[in-house]
């Protein structure tokens, strides 16, 4: 039951920190475009979701092979503990 306790920690601090880079970097485009609206009194909705859009795809792009390796890491360290949790 301890193993299992300890997985389930380990993914959920997987999750959190492998949607840290998108979700941050929607963050702060979406901060320096309400900033730029603010500025110029631009209130177009539609302005905010383009850059966020292309940023979020960037940023996957750029940790993308970051990320796959994170998760096959886990992957194998589930599997390898896979027979201690079955007990």
């Amino acid at each position: 039951m301890h193993q299992l306790n300890t997985i389930l920690q380990q993914s959920l601090y997987l999750v959190i920190l492998v949607s840290a880079p998108p979700v941050l970097m929607a963050l702060l485009v979406g901060l320096i475009v309400a900033v730029f609206q603010a500025t110029t009194q631009i209130q177009e909705q539609t302005l905010s979701f383009a850059p966020k859009l292309v940023a979020v795809f960037g940023i996957l792009a750029l940790t993308g092979p970051w990320i796959g390796m994170q998760l096959v890491r886990f992957t194998f360290h589930v599997f390898d503990q896979f027979p201690a949790l079955i007990r």
